[in-house]
């Protein structure tokens, strides 16, 4: 965390970092009045705990805005300290580490700083105001019970444009002609009035200069030694300033620190504004849900400093899209909604977001970084897909979800029907969270073949859920979701320790030597703790590293091949072997091959299916194979699923190959009865 605050891009943030409660006191004793900006406190100190710290923090320190860090065991205590004064309190997830999503707090830290500062401003006006006050500093006038001026000081004279001498006797609404800020009407009897409502008005001087300015007065009776009224006194003083401090804060309120777009608070604002003219003039408005493709990627690799700049480069490629009438917003994240106040056919909508499509794809230039990214967007149309706020922008993610399904980097409309599969979704994403603990998800094995000896050399594992109600659930209707919740870490951990220890129970039973291979997501990649848990679960169960194969799809390797070469490396010291799934599908080129570290090349099943209907695809995966040999590398043909195409890989001399004509994915005893039939059969081998 404190490296983060230190690299964050709302501003170098100096750290001074203590372990007790009594260094911290002595810290903030040493410190002057503005010099510390914010302190972060665990409540739970070797030398303090729970309110006390607090309390002891608030008494040194009262003006410092301070959050408190806590974890989900104490947060009622937290909820305590901010009703009694702390400024805000953060759960210490992982997630809070600094990696991957302490955005959030670094951008509430700035926010609340830059509030504190706009508080302590109108503070430091209101003292300095008050002290004004009690030397005359403020405009005074005083006048009789007949409302006749008797006196103005220096800073009433330079308000109202009238000398001392010149104003004396005058009635004071010819001295001071107030005007109602709400009705736009002249006040009469200022002074009355004033006592009576103390209502903040605008000031109009009676010079003929239309000069206006708003300002905050008061008044009361002046008494004599008798305890009789014999005048009234006015105090009143220039707001401008305070209200250049409010309106700093109120528009702090409506835009997002990180990209200065529209928050969420606005952006409902404007969405409700635009539906009541659209209804009004009968016209039609659309609004799009775009969420910027992998950029989770770049913030695990590269940092949140360039994820950050990353954001801010979108947000102005999508401003430069739209009229100046139009909207666009940042929900949080690395979503975006913009809203198109008028269109004339929901074609005009698809036009704008194609135009933005092509402007993200622009290289971003960020340092000496080039960076690439792609959107997905969600498009509806008011009224046809809603005629709330809340409903839009819910069937506008629903659609931004469905161009993530239909492969990213397009746009989709809402259809009615994906409100059914947002509701699967929900459920789906609600059920994972209990998959692994209810022990719903199973393993089931796709023999790797010999194609020379038809010998089984090796298997891949598939995770699926059976689920209680809907059954057996293929890895293609829930993966996705598992990566886009958060799901997928336990379920990949989970695949590898069971491929692991059925691995090590096959080889304990003489069946082998087999090797197991498991797929490992982006997301599983980039986990900071992937390679300990490998090497933790090749301790736990005893299963040799030779015998375990990790599938990666060759588009990790080629988004950050800096990042991949070092997680693959690692792995090579453990000794696994490492597989790259999907060849061909990618941008892989033969430099590119030479740079990791890959054992076995697997020739993605689109290439294999070819050769039963496509001239000249022989020699495309010919050309593969050879150069996977000439490589050292083991070459898997995908997706074998036909006799015909089984003989043209054996008339490649493809070495080892997988799919549905040889074998489909089996249960663990399944698969073992077949490897004891194989080797019953072995005498006369079946290919």
């Amino acid at each position: 965390m404190r490296a983060a605050l230190v690299r964050s891009d709302a501003g170098l943030f100096n750290v001074d970092w203590v372990s007790s409660r009594a260094d911290g006191l002595g810290r903030l004793a040493q410190a002057a009045a503005a010099e510390v900006a914010a302190v972060l406190v665990d409540l739970y100190l070797p030398d303090s705990s729970g309110l006390d710290t607090f309390a002891q923090l608030l008494h040194a320190a009262p003006q410092i805005p301070l959050l408190i860090l806590t974890d989900a065991q104490h947060e009622a205590i937290a909820r305590l300290a901010v009703r009694q004064g702390a400024h805000d309190y953060f759960l210490k997830d992982p997630g809070l580490r600094g990696h991957p999503d302490d955005c959030p707090l670094l951008r509430s830290l700035r926010t609340i700083i830059d509030r504190a500062d706009c508080v302590a401003a109108l503070r430091e006006e209101q003292d300095r105001a008050r002290a004004v006050l009690d030397s005359i500093g403020d405009a005074v006038i005083s006048t009789d019970l007949g409302t006749r001026v008797t006196y103005l000081n220096s800073v009433a004279e330079k308000m109202t444009g009238w000398t001392r001498q010149d104003a004396a006797g005058h009635q004071v609404e010819e001295i001071f002609a107030a005007v109602d800020g709400a009705t736009g009407e002249q006040v009469r009897r200022t002074m009355e009035l004033a006592i009576r409502d103390k209502v903040t008005s605008c000031l109009t001087s009676s010079n003929n200069e239309d000069f206006e300015a708003p300002f905050e007065d008061s008044a009361a009776p002046i008494h004599n030694q008798q305890g009789e009224v014999t005048g009234a006194v006015m105090v009143f003083r220039d707001m401008g300033t305070s209200r250049a401090l409010s309106h700093r804060m109120f528009y702090l309120a409506q835009h997002d620190s990180l990209t200065d777009l529209p928050n969420r608070v606005l952006l409902h604002e404007r969405l409700n504004h635009a539906i009541l003219l659209a209804h009004r003039r009968r016209k039609q408005m659309a609004v799009l849900f775009l969420d910027v493709d992998r950029f989770k990627h770049v913030n695990d690799t590269l940092g949140h400093e360039i994820g950050d700049r990353l954001l801010q480069s979108v947000a102005q490629r999508l401003l430069s899209c739209v009229r100046r009438s139009d909207t666009v917003s940042r929900q949080g994240g690395d979503e975006f909604v913009i809203l198109l106040s008028e269109i004339s056919q929901a074609q005009d909508a698809a036009v704008s977001a194609e135009k933005m499509l092509q402007a993200l794809d622009v290289p971003h230039h960020i340092d000496q970084h080039e960076l690439r990214v792609t959107g997905s967007i969600g498009i509806v149309v008011y009224p046809d897909d809603g005629t709330e706020a809340d409903v839009l922008l819910k069937h506008a993610d629903f659609a931004m979800y469905h161009a993530k399904d239909q492969g990213r980097n397009n746009y989709q409309f809402f259809e009615p029907s994906l409100n059914v599969r947002a509701l699967e979704r929900q459920v789906l994403e609600s059920g994972l969270r209990r998959a692994i603990d209810s022990q719903e998800l199973v393993l089931h094995y796709q023999p790797k073949i010999d194609l020379e000896t038809g010998a089984i050399v090796g298997a891949e594992a598939f995770v699926r859920w059976r689920h209680p109600q809907r059954g057996l659930i293929l890895p293609s209707q829930f993966v996705p979701i598992a990566e886009v919740c958060g799901s997928i870490i336990p379920i990949g951990r989970w695949v590898l320790r069971e491929a692991c220890r059925q691995a090590r129970a096959w080889r304990a039973a003489g069946i082998g030597p087999l090797r197991i291979a498991i797929n490992v997501s982006p997301p599983e990649m980039r986990d900071r703790d992937f390679i300990a848990c490998v090497s933790r679960i090749l301790s736990e169960t005893g299963l040799d590293p030779a015998d375990l194969e990790i599938e990666l799809r060759e588009t990790v390797l080629m988004q950050d091949s800096r990042f991949a070469l070092e997680v693959l490396s690692t792995l090579k010291e453990l000794h696994v072997q490492l597989a790259l799934d999907d060849f061909g599908t990618g941008y892989s080129s033969l430099s590119h091959l030479n740079l990791f570290p890959i054992d076995i090349l697997k020739i993605d099943q689109s290439f294999v299916h070819e050769l039963s209907t496509k001239a000249g695809a022989s020699s495309i995966v010919g050309a593969v194979i050879g150069m996977g040999k000439n490589l050292g590398m083991q070459v898997v043909a995908e997706g074998v699923e036909s006799r015909e195409q089984l003989t043209c890989l054996q008339q490649l001399a493809c070495p080892q190959g997988q799919g549905f004509y040889l074998s489909e994915p089996l249960t663990a005893a399944e698969f073992t009865r077949l490897c004891r039939r194989r080797e019953a059969e072995s005498a006369s081998p079946v290919i």
